[in-house]
């Protein structure tokens, strides 16, 4: 990206500008179809039920009706009405810590939104359930199976909204959890939950819309990191889709659909799947399969992993956690609430790389850039980093604790140490997986 002073700056961060910044190929697209026609989307265009065919390939067969929406709040406003109105039942179960969307709906299921506010009460139909977190959770790597674990937190929350006489509607989840810092679910988990809730009569919600369009490298949909033997009730998907075009899909079965129709009240959205949406979603398609960015997800997830592996072995600020390949690294479990990580966000962004922090203690670096991201970027900015890493650890006064070698030869950290010997809890570092540098200068207003 490009700043008005033609600076350039290092996106690490654009989720939303998926395959690049003002990629040509989804202008000319988006260009050509606005010269032809855009209108109402209560006229059929090709452009809609071609989009659709392609969505719905990357999809599991079960997943065969597309509702089209212009954001991803309007598309898990929309999830919801499909669940109450599919189950005839009203509660929610949601994540800690999750977030999706703006819409008062969402920020109800939304606790990384509703805890913010002073003196709000959760609402009565929301049941926040333990987030799936195998690095800083209740049940970490050494419990002997932490998704059976963690969905059986949610079997007691059913359990305990029937006793008070209330029934579920849907269980939601973003696949990988994003804002909550970049939660990885152990696989097995999906499954386990979906099948006590829909026991309980409820559905499962898949939310794609931070983490879906191949950004996990090795699946086109984060959902599928569970295993082929898990297929969500209902999908939702946007920022991605459209390149930065506002646009969005909610893709579910027909059943839920057909049950959905019997309501009586026809579902219409004035500009969800006009033809020009549809036409830069089907460029954006076609430019990942083209430039294999899926497979570039993979690749350059992989050695950001490594990086990122070897900065955490040098610096005691890092913490000591997995490093997911193609998503994000997690934070040490002790962090310090925020304040060195947002202190290395705003050096970062005086040598014009663009992060952030995220997660309950905003302790996590994410990365999220486009998915052009490169190798060289990948070294850019983990070099950045590492500068200033070294730097914050020489004004603080830490060295590196002596590495203990383990019985199977992996290397373990002690916590690490000022001059005095006191022990400093670490402040987290991420990675996310892939993406970046614009097609085209891309004027970045506000810096």
């Amino acid at each position: 990206m490009y700043n008005e002073k033609d600076e350039k700056y290092l996106d690490c961060i654009n989720n939303v500008a998926h395959v690049g910044h003002c990629h040509p190929d989804v202008v000319e697209a988006g260009s050509k179809q606005m010269e032809l026609l855009n209108t109402n989307s209560r006229f059929l265009h090709d452009n809609l039920v071609l989009y659709a065919q392609r969505l719905q390939a990357t999809l599991p067969e079960k997943l065969s009706v597309c509702y089209f929406v212009n954001s991803g709040s309007e598309a898990n406003d929309l999830a919801l009405r499909l669940a109450w109105q599919y189950t005839g039942h009203k509660d929610i179960i949601t994540l800690e810590n999750a977030y999706h969307g703006h819409v008062s709906s969402l920020i109800d299921i939304s606790p990384y939104k509703f805890h913010q506010m002073a003196g709000a009460e959760q609402n009565q139909h929301v049941h926040v359930a333990l987030s799936p977190d195998i690095y800083r959770g209740k049940y970490c790597e050494d419990h002997p199976d932490p998704a059976t674990a963690y969905a059986e937190n949610v079997k007691d929350i059913i359990e305990q909204a029937h006793k008070k006489g209330r029934k579920i509607a849907a269980f939601i989840a973003e696949s990988l959890q994003s804002c909550g810092g970049q939660v990885i679910p152990p696989v097995g988990y999906f499954q386990k939950v979906a099948q006590h809730v829909r026991n309980a009569g409820g559905i499962f919600i898949a939310d794609e819309v931070q983490v879906g369009f191949g950004r996990v490298g090795t699946h086109f949909w984060g959902f599928q990191l569970q295993g082929e033997d898990f297929v969500p009730d209902i999908v939702t998907m946007g920022k991605p889709i459209g390149n930065g075009h506002p646009m969005s899909c909610v893709i579910t079965t027909r059943e839920v659909a057909e049950r959905f129709m019997s309501s009586g009240m026809e579902y219409f959205n004035t500009f969800g799947g006009n033809p020009v949406s549809c036409a830069i979603g089907l460029a954006v398609l076609d430019v990942i399969e083209k430039e294999d960015l899926q497979g570039n997800a993979l690749h350059v997830g992989g050695y950001l992993t490594q990086l990122l592996d070897d900065l955490k072995k040098k610096h005691p600020l890092v913490g000591d956690g997995p490093w997911p390949v193609c998503w994000v690294g997690p934070g040490k479990k002790t962090g310090i609430r925020g304040h060195l990580p947002l202190q290395k966000l705003r050096i970062l962004k005086e040598q014009r790389i663009l992060l952030s922090a995220d997660g309950p203690h905003r302790n996590v670096l994410k990365f999220k850039p486009p998915m052009c991201f490169s190798r060289e970027d990948a070294e850019l900015v983990v070099e950045k980093i590492d500068q200033i890493l070294t730097d914050l650890e020489k004004t603080l006064g830490l060295q590196m604790s002596e590495a203990v070698i383990s019985e199977n030869g992996h290397t373990k950290r002690k916590e690490p140490s000022d001059e005095n010997g006191l022990v400093h809890p670490s402040v987290g570092s991420g990675h996310k997986h892939t993406g970046t540098l614009p097609h085209n200068k891309k004027k970045l207003k506000t810096l």
